[in-house]
């Protein structure tokens, strides 16, 4: 059966992430969603998203198509109800559409709050989904320890090396090629994961649960505490709390960074501080691109927002609940205010609009650096995403 992802309602509330990325392309545990059916099905999946993403996340179809709701995680129950799906039915878990079966035809106009068929209830009432962006990081341990589960059962790890100093080491699996020497590994509280070709350098002090994904790397002396994800290829240092890294980017200094989510290709410069807390414990407001507003979390702790291809300088500091849009570059003394739009250019003493080829030229030069081209897929759906967050950049919009 050929599996599609779709976005559905939750897309909204999932930027700035998807503003450049599917929802099932988000990273949340050690995988992306996408990577997680596809290794639950075994079998290749593609992706419903906004038109403008489809070059770069390509729609699959055939005669007859499995949609999967790209929010909701995989487990057993909704694999067993899944594989019994029968054609005309679709598989709810409350009033949320988990899957369906939809025809070739109508796939490119699917709607999940128009959708007609037979309604399957899930047993599973809960299913592990993001609705929000800071679910990214208030549900990564879950997720964490799912995939843990995924990625290596019937497998061994390769050895520990000495060096290490280790708490439960059967809750730590390290991948071939990965290097950790003279670390502290404490997986008391959850599992650790170590990705191929991945490195934990010396003196870092890790508590699970936590992932470095494929090619990560944690800098001398890192202080890590989970549930925390490195995606791939990112390099890590200072202190951290709770965060998830998708991809690429870059926090290699002092600092702390806490109950965050960082997208792909992001960079913040040496001694970056982000506050996740308030300073009168009350709970946090996170600007919302659907109500346009800041609104309630329901958390005590939130700190970092960061889309794609987002830049801080040197001694940034940034307020509780802070969200930053796609490709903005902050810099100078002072905190910024807590919603920076897309290609903002500035800091607490003003903003104007990053030029975009100055933003391609930037861009083309941090993905050459781990060579990734940067290309004309790449500069379309990025000047997209520039034309559709124009109206939030309010120094735009200034009457005369």
């Amino acid at each position: 059966m050929n599996t599609i992802l779709f976005d559905g309602y939750s897309r909204t509330d999932l930027l700035p992430f998807t503003f450049t990325r599917p929802v099932a392309a988000i990273r949340f545990g050690i995988l992306t969603i996408a990577e997680k059916w596809q290794k639950q099905l075994n079998s290749a999946v593609s992706y419903l998203t906004q038109d403008y993403l489809q070059p770069k996340f390509p729609l699959l179809t055939q005669a007859d198509n499995l949609l999967i709701n790209g929010s909701v995680c995989p487990d057993e129950i909704l694999l067993s109800e899944i594989n019994m799906l029968k054609p005309g039915e679709a598989l709810y878990a409350g009033n949320l559409l988990i899957a369906a079966y939809v025809k070739a035809a109508d796939v490119p106009d699917f709607d999940e709050t128009a959708f007609q068929a037979t309604k399957v209830i899930s047993k599973q009432e809960n299913p592990l989904r993001i609705a929000f962006v800071y679910d990214i990081f208030s549900k990564n341990d879950k997720a964490i320890a799912a995939d843990f589960e995924l990625l290596t059962k019937g497998r061994k790890s390769q050895p520990i090396a000495s060096t290490n100093q280790v708490v439960n080491p059967e809750r730590i699996f390290i991948e071939p090629g990965a290097k950790v020497e003279f670390s502290i590994l404490n997986a008391s509280a959850g599992p650790i994961y170590v990705g191929h070709d991945a490195e934990i350098m010396e003196g870092c002090k890790v508590r699970g649960p936590f992932a470095l994904c494929d090619h990560g790397g944690l800098k001398m002396d890192a202080k890590i505490y989970g549930p925390t994800t490195v995606g791939p290829h990112c390099k890590v240092g200072g202190e951290v709390n709770n965060v998830v890294f998708f991809a690429y980017s870059n926090k290699g200094h002092d600092g702390f960074l806490g109950n965050a989510v960082i997208g792909e290709w992001c960079n913040l410069g040496a001694d970056t501080n982000c506050s996740n807390l308030k300073n009168t414990y009350d709970e946090v407001k996170l600007w919302s691109y659907r109500t346009q507003r800041f609104d309630k979390t329901g958390l005590t702790f939130c700190g970092l927002m960061m889309a794609d291809h987002a830049k801080c300088g040197i001694n940034t500091m940034f307020n509780t609940g802070t969200v930053v849009g796609v490709g903005a570059n902050i810099f100078g003394a002072g905190f910024p205010r807590n919603f920076i739009p897309s290609f903002a250019w500035g800091g607490a003493q003003g903003f104007e609009t990053f030029d975009l080829n100055k933003f391609y030229k930037m861009a083309a030069a941090m993905c050459s650096r781990r060579n990734v081209n940067f290309d004309e897929t790449d500069k379309t759906m990025l000047a997209h995403v520039f034309q559709l967050t124009a109206g939030f950049r309010f120094w735009e919009n200034k009457p005369a």
